[in-house]
């Protein structure tokens, strides 16, 4: 393997993990430090796909990587998504949901 193929973190990554480590548990340093490589490997997954959908033969098809990284990171649901998550599940009358629901969608998220 040669360097160009690794994943390699700036200085000030390490350093920060390194000063994280004085006063955090390691495996919370460590779960973040795999995290960082996982979200780098994933970035470079995507950029391999949108590159090779267009340029190989048997991969014709339209560039995919910012899909490939939105379904691998989805974002975690906001308060207000989540409010309305409660909501559906809830039992509530329909009337009493509509009004719930339409107050919920007036927050900011």
């Amino acid at each position: 393997m040669t360097n160009q193929h690794l994943i390699i973190p700036p200085p000030e990554m390490v350093e920060k993990w390194v000063r994280m480590l004085e006063y955090l548990p390691d495996k919370q340093v460590f779960s973040e430090v795999a995290q960082w490589g996982a979200d780098q490997q994933l970035a470079k997954d995507a950029e391999w796909l949108d590159h090779n959908a267009l340029n190989e033969p048997h991969l014709r098809i339209t560039p995919m990587g910012e899909s490939l990284k939105k379904a691998m990171r989805p974002k975690p649901l906001t308060v207000k998504e989540q409010a309305i998550a409660v909501l559906e599940d809830a039992g509530v009358s329909a009337a009493h949901y509509n009004i719930l629901l339409r107050g919920l969608e007036q927050l900011d998220d």
